[in-house]
């Protein structure tokens, strides 16, 4: 599937669907072409083409809800309820996430949340914790080391050659981890 066959069967749709949003057609065409940047630029990253239509208008509802934060405009929540109702029965990164964190194993769980969640820089983590620095260090890496290994475990991720973690949510039932 390439980007210019994704813009001729879609775009009217995602324009539409835009434009019942914001109500001006200059910014739905503005937020169309940016849907559309955003659609190209990560197409190869949807490994089920099945899914392909409930991804971009995913990803052109996010780029409304975003141009809503950014210009300070109200945002009517319930012109999105169809959607949140469907998001919510659907199985996400975060879902796995909580699972792998949950599995976490506490001596690695709570130095990755006071770091990476709450902000901590890693000295007051190991302040807060009584341990040494460098043992504080170990453990949020191995934290984000094992937060990895989960997804690989969990949805068949893998690490590309830059040592990313790239790959698709699979279905919840499909999932190793978080069923």
């Amino acid at each position: 599937m390439t980007t210019q066959r994704v813009w001729t069967k879609h775009a009217d749709d995602i324009k539409y669907f835009i434009l019942s949003k914001v109500k001006d057609t200059t910014i739905a065409d503005d937020l169309l072409q940016e849907t559309f940047i955003k659609i190209h630029t990560k197409l190869h990253t949807l490994k089920d083409s099945t899914k392909l239509k409930p991804w971009i208008f995913s990803i052109a509802r996010h780029t409304v809800i975003n141009y809503f934060r950014q210009t300070n405009q109200p945002l009517e929540l319930h012109a999105f309820e169809t959607q949140t109702e469907i998001e919510e029965c659907t199985h996400t990164e975060k879902d796995c996430l909580h699972a792998i964190l949950k599995n976490l194993p506490k001596k690695y769980r709570d130095p990755l949340f006071l770091s990476d969640i709450k902000g901590l820089k890693q000295q007051e983590v190991a302040n807060h914790l009584q341990q040494t620095l460098p043992t504080t260090k170990s453990q949020i890496q191995r934290a984000r080391k094992l937060i990895a290994q989960g997804f690989i475990n969990c949805c068949g991720f893998v690490l590309n050659e830059e040592g990313k973690l790239v790959g698709e949510i699979k279905d919840k039932e499909d999932c190793k981890v978080c069923r």
